[in-house]
């Protein structure tokens, strides 16, 4: 496993990061302990949830579930030293007009909860999950710089934001002395690059922020397991996340991942993660797994670079104008 500074912070972490979204959805607390497990002894340390997870499922979770169930894990493990715990912050967490937001009432609120939930301390990379244009940028630098101050967070990082906002509290943090932004988090594979390239990866070069993209797999249709045939037989609760990518263009990338793999002796997903791990903006890439097989496919991307060429044909089937080796010249 490869380690990589996060951002221009002192912190290492490693290649890839453990999401946990599916945490108390599709992936039950002993299935999630087998993953986090596996996780470490392949030598990962980073791991990546959110307050909200998973509040979406109904009856069978909630909101939190997921911290609740990292936190029980590390607990049991002993081991918070060796792990960089990222969780964050803006969705609703309770009823009332405070409930969600990234307001000083809301984000010191919640993460007094998170840290309950998570059993910890300190949380090592405190995230605004979205913008929040309702709220002064000024009042949510502030509440965050003042969780740094106490102890209760060691790193700040954004989610979702558009490169303006961005922009915004860089600029504000930078004119009242406050803790910024060190890393961001977005969307981003071969399926949907415009939205980082075109604005928010210059600024992220620039400023050295760390990039942890969410998503790497487009939803799990870089995985391998869809075919142009086949695809709509596959039973998974997540599989509606792949179809918008069921297109020629998208069949065509999967055949050159497929293509690219194979004189690698690698899969197609771990020929997707490596075409994102080839970009040295490109931080620590976030992957989710339902079980310890599907998370050991992907950890065998570790070490796994592409060439000039293989790059070269994936940017170009995946038909974004500009290349993001353009971007940074």
């Amino acid at each position: 496993m490869e380690y990589r500074k996060l951002g221009r912070t002192g912190v290492k972490v490693s290649e890839l990061c453990l999401g946990t979204m599916q945490f108390g959805w599709t992936a039950d607390e002993n299935n999630s302990r087998q993953i986090m497990d596996a996780f470490v002894t392949a030598g990962g340390n980073f791991i990546d949830t959110a307050d909200i997870y998973t509040s979406w499922v109904g009856d069978k979770s909630y909101a939190g579930r997921s911290e609740e169930i990292i936190g029980n894990w590390v607990k049991d493990r002993a081991n918070r030293r060796d792990m960089i715990i990222a969780t964050k912050v803006r969705g609703e967490m309770w009823k009332g007009p405070n409930g969600e937001g990234l307001s000083r009432d809301h984000i010191i609120k919640a993460c007094e909860d998170s840290l309950r939930r998570l059993k910890m301390d300190y949380i090592d990379l405190y995230q605004a999950h979205w913008a929040d244009l309702g709220t002064p940028i000024e009042e949510t630098l502030r509440a965050f710089d003042d969780l740094v101050r106490a102890g209760k967070v060691r790193y700040l990082g954004a989610s979702n934001y558009p490169a303006w906002r961005l922009m915004e509290a860089q600029a504000t943090s930078d004119r009242l002395g406050l803790e910024r932004f060190e890393t961001y988090q977005p969307q981003y594979s071969l399926m949907e690059r415009v939205g980082f390239e075109m604005e928010a990866l210059p600024f992220c070069k620039h400023h050295k922020v760390g990039v942890i993209p969410y998503s790497p797999l487009a939803g799990g249709f870089l995985t391998g397991k869809y075919t142009r045939k086949g695809w709509k037989k596959v039973v998974s609760q997540r599989a509606e996340g792949a179809q918008a990518y069921a297109n020629d263009k998208g069949w065509k990338i999967i055949d050159q991942l497929e293509k690219i793999g194979k004189a690698h002796r690698k899969t197609i997903a771990q020929t997707a993660l490596a075409w994102m791990l080839s970009n040295p903006i490109i931080t620590s890439p976030i992957v989710g797994a339902n079980s310890v097989e599907q998370l050991k496919n992907l950890l065998g991307v570790t070490g796994y670079r592409l060439k000039s060429a293989e790059i070269k044909v994936l940017d170009e089937l995946s038909q974004y104008p500009k290349n993001w080796r353009d971007i940074w010249n």
